[in-house]
């Protein structure tokens, strides 16, 4: 068994993100009687499913290695005068005036930079499953959603377990760091401060016993690396976009779009074009999660993988008010590998996914480092693909005072985040126990060898895998519990886990067809 002075009730625990993991792992810990403070960089709770009407800038084309993030992290003392000036309000803290800028909304995108989350967007999952056991949904609420009522029962449980209290919103996260002896965490953190006069940007650090990270996934867009969509994007700024920047399908009226990538949100943004857009295309590789085309509009054009961009550079020159028109057709042609040309394309979609990134723990990434090399320690490799050396998914195994909420792809979020959440709290506050380092590596390596590296490595989309990660945790938190008198902790609902196998069986029909088990490990959810 490992060591556990680290943990115990009155630790204090620095929680990164107010998201539906973020709020989860503040409640339990809350719960179990630690000092919480939760870091949100944005001005409310609500993480993927908060709305916000502004747009984030681009990012690079292509995207660049993980530790390049949807923001870039200061420098300690950036923002920080040597010593505090006299009408500080809070003693002992450094601080400095950054921007004294009439562009507060500029300064406030790049200092949080809107999320995903676009005006359509409804749940896949139906509310019946997708709940935590923290709240019910509000009585009445239909199996089907849309993003403010979400995003309301997220700050609605937020505010009801006495997080919200603890949160810092419109603070980032900029550093994460053990302190030199290795006892506790330095937390660098960025505020925010919104005024009349400009906003300005504060710096602080404080120390915790405990550190975890609930960021989400969906912060980093992947950008491919297309010959010529460099070019493209330089000439065209406003014509290429990324799906985290997609709001509303109006946009898009009368218009020939090209939506590269048939995961969720591209084919969400192909079901909502459908009938205001001119044309849609989509642009699919074949990967193992795209989405088939008989679920998309027969309208939507299906179409191969992109080879490049191609500009004509003799109907450019000079006529740059005409590109700045979106009746004018890009004046340019994409090759697919297949030989087919196409154009008259008046917008580009580049749906293709995000890439896994802690921009505040650069000490534990690496851009060079290959994903098959990744070795006992690091916890981001050059692909950006998963999180590396984590014990279920949630301890960073060299040192389990850092722990994640969030990283299993394809699960029922809200009810998979609060397990991990309360094993967690458990964990943190002394009541439950974490193997010793080497069975923890052991069990580690087990399933690398199983499932391999990469985003299918932290996928609960085949039949029972989800069920079976929850009632590992549960076991575990209950036997130890058992031992030292603490309640039983349920795990899945009976009624829950047929009413999952139910819509797995009913999304694989419509997914695959007929045979609905023949391809269970490639299930969309």
């Amino acid at each position: 068994m490992a060591s556990e002075s680290r943990f115990g009730p009155g630790r204090t625990v620095a929680v990164i993100g107010a998201g539906i993991g973020g709020v989860s792992a503040a409640a339990y810990l809350l719960k179990e009687g630690l000092s919480v403070t939760v870091f949100e960089r944005a001005d409310k709770a609500g993480g993927i499913w908060h709305f916000d009407e502004r747009v984030p800038e681009d990012p690079p084309y292509p995207s660049q290695f993980p530790s390049f993030a949807d923001y870039q992290p200061s420098q300690p003392g950036e923002f920080a005068y040597a010593t505090p000036p006299p009408d500080s309000p809070v003693d002992g803290e450094s601080r400095k005036d950054a921007f004294e800028n009439a562009d507060s909304t500029g300064l406030e995108v790049r200092f949080a930079p809107p999320g995903a989350c676009y005006a359509g967007l409804t749940n896949n999952i139906p509310t019946s499953i997708l709940v935590s056991s923290l709240g019910p949904w509000p009585e009445g609420t239909s199996l089907e959603i849309s993003q403010d009522q979400a995003e309301s029962y997220i700050q609605g449980l937020g505010r009801n377990h006495g997080v919200h209290a603890v949160t810092q919103y419109n603070t980032r996260v900029d550093e994460a760091k053990k302190t030199a002896d290795g006892t506790k965490w330095d937390i660098r953190t960025v505020t925010l401060e919104k005024r009349a006069a400009g906003s300005r940007l504060i710096e602080r650090t404080r120390q915790f016993d405990l550190l975890a990270v609930a960021s989400g996934h969906y912060s980093t867009p992947r950008v491919p690396d297309f010959a010529g969509l460099k070019e493209w994007k330089a000439t065209f700024p406003t014509r290429i976009t990324v799906s985290k920047q997609y709001r509303r399908p109006e946009k898009f009226k009368g218009k020939n779009l090209l939506v590269i990538g048939a995961g969720v949100s591209g084919s969400d943004i192909c079901r909502e074009t459908a009938g205001i857009a001119n044309k849609v295309y989509q642009s699919v590789r074949g990967g193992m999660y795209d989405t088939p085309a008989h679920l998309l509009p027969k309208s939507t054009i299906r179409i191969g993988e992109v080879d490049k961009f191609v500009l004509k550079d003799s109907s450019i020159e000079g006529d740059e008010q005409k590109l700045d028109d979106d009746d004018t057709p890009l004046p340019g042609s994409i090759v697919l590998k297949d030989g087919t040309v196409l154009e008259d394309i008046h917008h580009v979609v580049i749906a293709v996914g995000y890439i896994t990134s802690y921009p505040f723990l650069p000490h534990l990434q690496s851009d060079t480092v290959a994903p098959t090399d990744a070795g006992p320690e690091l916890l981001v490799t050059s692909d950006g693909n998963m999180a590396h050396n984590l014990h279920k998914d949630i301890f960073y195994i060299p040192d389990p005072t850092l722990a994640f909420i969030g990283v299993p792809y394809h699960a029922v979020t809200f009810a998979l985040f609060d397990f991990q959440a309360k094993t967690l709290a458990r964990v943190f506050s002394s009541k439950a126990f974490l193997p010793t380092r080497e069975d923890m590596v052991e069990e580690y390596q087990a399933r690398v060898k199983d499932r391999g590296v990469g985003r299918k490595f932290h996928s609960l989309a085949e039949t029972g895998r989800e069920v079976d990660y929850v009632k590992d945790l549960i076991d575990w938190l209950n036997r130890d519990g058992e031992r030292l008198g603490e309640p039983h902790v349920p795990g899945h609902a009976e009624e829950w886990v047929k009413e999952l196998a139910v819509l797995k069986d009913r999304l694989s029909k419509a997914w695959f067809g007929a045979k609905p088990d023949a391809k269970a490990e490639e299930s969309p959810e």
